[in-house]
Formats: C-alpha cells, structure tokens, sequence
C-alpha cells in the first residue's frame, strides 16, 4: 500500500513542479506534432507542384524548353540561400540542367520522397527530393531543403526549454518562500502554545494579517482556548463552590457529635442531635447526587435513552405534584396548554428540570401568590414551557449568573438549597438542544424552556 506523501513545502514545490512539468508537456506535444505534420504535407504539395509543372512543360514543349525553364528558374548551381532544387538527367542520369551538381549517388529510383544530403560550400544542406521518370528515359529531381524551418524549430524548442526552466526555478524559489513563511508562522504559533503549556491560559496563538488558512486555524485554535479557560475557570469556581457548600453541613454535622460527646443529654435530645445530624449528611448528599447528574448530562449519556415525549403532559404531572405543596403554602397553582407537545427526549430529565422551575418559584412566592405553568406548541414548530410567578424576581444582572452552579443570589441566601436548580435546569436544556431563558413576569420571573420538535 502506498503510502501518502507528508505535507511539507518540499512535497508542494514538487507537485507544482511536476504538474506544471506535464502540462508544458500535454502543450508542446501536440502542438509540436501538429508542426511536424503540416510542414511535411506542405513540402509534399509543393514537391508534386514543382513535378507537375515541369512535367507538363516537357510533355507541351520537349526537353529542350525544360532545360531553358529550369536554368531561368534556379540557374547551374545550388547557393547557400537557395531553397528549391531541380535536375533533369538523361538516361544514363548525367546532369542537363539544375542547381545540383550530379545526381545523387544514394536516391533510388522509388517515385516517393526521399531526402538526400548535398554538400555545399562548407555545409550539409538535407533535402527532400521527388523523383519523376519522363518519356524518353529521362530523369526529373525536385526538391526543396529540409534546414529552412530549422531556425524557426530550435526557437520553439529552446522556448520549451525555457519554460522549463522557469517553471523549476519559480516551483523551487516558491517552495522555500512557502517554507519559510510556514515556518515563521509556526513558530509564532509554538512559541505561544509553549507558554500556554507552562499555565499561561490567558495567552493566544497570533494572527497575521489578511486572510489564510493558518489564521483560520489559529482563529479556530484561540476559541478553543477560550473554551479551555472558561471550563477551567468553571472547574475551579465550581471546586471553590463545593468546598464553600459542603463546609456548612460538615462543620454543623461536628458540631453536633462534638456537642453529644460533652454534654452526654438524654437520650430524647441526643435523638433529636441524630436526626439533625442525618439532615446535614442528606445535604452533602444531595449535593453530590446533583453533581453527579449533571455530569451526566454534559457528557450526553442521557441522549440514548431519547422517547417520543408529550412535553405538555409532563409539564401537567410535575403540576399536580407540588399541587399539595402549593395548598399548604397558600399559593395558586395553574396550568394551561396549547395541546400536544411532541418532542423526542429524556421523560425523567424534563420532568426534573420542570419540577425544579415549580420548586424554585414556591421558594419565592408569597402566600396569595401565584404560580403558573403553561405549554405553547407555535407554529414554528418551537415547544415552550413556562413557569412564572409573582415573587420578588431576578434582577437583570444576575439572570445569566443564577445559571452558573453553586451561584446564589442575595434574595436566596435564607432558602434552603445549593445553587444547582437552575444550572441544573439549563443543562437538561441544552441536552435536548434547547434554552432556558429567564425574563420579568411584571412582578415576578418567567422561566421558559425552548425546544425543537
């Protein structure tokens, strides 16, 4: 199996060279063929037109006028500026007339072109001669010099060679100016991942002006670095958060055992020591479980247990069970719907995600309140599910900040909980390619989770 060549400016310039090479080629080729062949057909025609007119001179007039026409036309000898060559033999193939000095030792008597070296002055002139047998035994040679369109020819070839030459010299420079370049950028680019590697995550890979795919790269490079620092900025607020979180319950849980081992109470008060202690160890707990679920949901396990769901059903069965928590707090809840809301997901997870937007709003509405949950399939083909109240609201700088995990605004501090309600909320959104959005009820918040059907 062949193996495929590595990228490199090298294998770049070669594969330029190399194409460029077998184009020229594919060009010159025919061209120089096509050359070949007309000036040959063209010599044939002029060849055949010399011979029959001179041959229908001796048929008219006899040989004598032959030698007269041949003597005006190209003279007793051939000049180097000649071009046409005639010779009219007798019999025995001795000269009458022409520009040759005898007759050529090595033609044959075929009647096709052959071509023949003649010697002039200090050179070889190559000539194309037709031979003609006339009535009478007499011999007729025409010709015409092969060497006129040499000049013309080395031009072309030595153009051929030219560009050949071009073409390696420009595929060779631009090659090295490639590699040079690339490896200028390159190591802009290593020099900056090194000091991203030694924990400078705020640092980013240059770009160069103008558009290239290396600053495609590096675009794409640096928001993938923003990504990285983000989650690790998360990871870490999150540890910092959990560390906070969890120190409460666990220095109140001490602090009872603590308490229970001084103060040895009876046994009615040490129960009631227990039963708090068991409270606290059900926080940390609970803590850990919503972590867990979330995690489970970033990683996208849960996409695989995806059924066809009602939205507006599951929206109506989270309802009706803080129905009864409603009544005892004094609060009204609602429910309306459009109809059917059919999309494909996690019935388990919208439902959580549903029953904690109803949780969080019985948290801040007053007695009196009111909480309403409502399901709209538009024509859009977009699911929503809200849930709004008229408690206190969010204000508009913390919406985007209550979403974050562990985050707990001034208005929530005496409630009870962790700060991953609403986070939690958001992943199971995002899970199923949707949003939660959280707007102004006038008074009160609105939280609306947005899907695709």
């Amino acid at each position: 199996m062949i193996k495929r060549l590595r990228f490199s400016a090298l294998n770049v310039a070669l594969s330029f060279i190399t194409v460029s090479l077998v184009a020229l080629a594919l060009f010159a080729t025919p061209l120089w063929y096509g050359w070949r062949n007309t000036i040959e057909e063209a010599r044939v025609t002029l060849l055949e037109a010399d011979a029959r007119r001179l041959t229908d001179l001796f048929a008219a007039q006899g040989v004598n006028a032959l030698d007269a026409a041949i003597k005006t036309q190209v003279g007793s000898q051939f000049r180097r500026t000649d071009n046409i060559v005639t010779l009219l033999a007798d019999p025995a193939l001795r000269k009458r007339s022409g520009n040759l000095p005898a007759w050529p030792h090595d033609l044959t008597a075929s009647s096709a072109i052959q071509t023949a070296s003649i010697q002039v002055g200090d050179r070889v002139a190559r000539i194309a001669l037709l031979h003609k047998t006339l009535p009478g035994g007499y011999h007729l040679l025409v010709g015409r010099e092969i060497s006129r369109f040499e000049k013309l020819e080395k031009l072309f070839l030595y153009g051929l060679i030219g560009a050949a030459c071009t073409v390696l010299t420009v595929g060779v420079a631009g090659g090295l100016l490639v590699r040079r370049t690339l490896l200028s950028q390159v190591n802009d680019i290593n020099q900056a991942a090194f000091a991203i590697m030694h924990g400078n995550l705020s640092h980013r890979l240059p770009s160069h002006p103008g558009e290239n795919e290396l600053n495609a790269l590096v675009q794409t490079e640096n928001r993938m670095l923003d990504q990285i620092e983000h989650l690790i900025e998360g990871v870490r607020n999150v540890s910092n958060a959990i560390a906070h979180d969890l120190r409460t319950p666990l220095a109140e849980l001490r602090s009872r055992l603590e308490e229970l081992t001084v103060t040895r109470p009876d046994p009615e008060q040490t129960f009631a020591e227990v039963d708090g202690a068991i409270a606290d160890v059900d926080r940390v707990i609970a803590i850990f479980n919503a972590l867990l679920r979330m995690a489970e949901i970033d990683t996208g396990v849960r996409r695989s247990g995806f059924v066809d769901v009602d939205a507006s059903k599951i929206a109506a069965e989270a309802a009706e069970f803080y129905h009864p928590v409603a009544e005892l707090k004094g609060v009204a809840l609602k429910f309306t719907s459009s109809g059917p809301a059919d999309l494909a997901g996690d019935p388990l997870l919208l439902a959580q995600a549903v029953g904690n937007l109803i949780d969080n709003a019985l948290k801040f509405t007053a007695e009196k309140g009111t909480i309403t949950v409502e399901t709209t399939h538009r024509a859009d083909r977009t699911i929503e599910i809200a849930v709004a109240d008229d408690g206190p609201g969010i204000a508009d700088d913390e919406k985007s900040k209550v979403l974050e995990r562990f985050y707990r605004s001034d208005a929530s501090r005496g409630t009870p909980g962790a700060g991953l309600g609403l986070s939690l909320v958001a992943a199971v959104a995002r899970l199923h390619g949707g949003a939660l959005t959280l707007t102004d009820n006038h008074p009160g918040l609105r939280a609306t989770l947005r899907f695709r059907s």
